[in-house]
């Protein structure tokens, strides 16, 4: 019987296969695919794990964040309330300001025009005495003249003032 090499090469793959089983490569193949398998699966559960802390942090960055808006909202809506009461306590004070200046203002005004109302009675008083000294004391003479000039005076000034 004539051997090939297709039949020389069944034989070899058959003594090297049966080599391999006696030496337990078999084994040690599935072994490191089992190794393998557990790895892969090992580092899956992680990339599981890290996914799930990674979405946990999502959620709990934004809702901070939505806490912080809601904060600088209400902050802005206290500063924008703030501004408006200060406004209008200060436009109060104002009013208040301008009316006590006015007061004041309108006092002046009436003490000045009373003040210069008495000086004009005054100087009218003075000007009616000086009147009337000259005119009796042309008219006039003697102790006669003297008594009516003093008497003419004090009533003037009593009438006048």
């Amino acid at each position: 019987m004539h051997f090939d090499a297709t039949f020389w090469s069944a034989v070899a793959f058959v003594i090297l296969i049966a080599g391999f089983v006696y030496l337990g490569v078999h084994r040690k193949v599935a072994e490191a695919l089992d190794h393998r398998a557990a790895r892969i699966k090992g580092e899956l559960d992680d990339a599981r794990r890290l996914k799930d802390e990674a979405q946990k942090l999502v959620a709990e960055y934004r809702a901070k964040r939505e806490s912080a808006v809601k904060e600088a909202d209400e902050i802005i809506a206290n500063a924008k309330a703030e501004a408006e009461r200060l406004a209008a306590e200060t436009r109060s004070r104002m009013e208040d300001f301008v009316t006590r200046r006015t007061k004041m203002a309108e006092a002046k005004i009436a003490q000045a025009e009373a003040q210069a109302l008495a000086d004009v009675r005054a100087a009218a008083a003075d000007a009616a005495v000086a009147a009337a000294a000259k005119v009796l004391s042309e008219t006039v003479k003697g102790q006669t003249a003297e008594t009516l000039l003093t008497q003419g005076i004090a009533e003037v000034r009593q009438k006048l003032n």
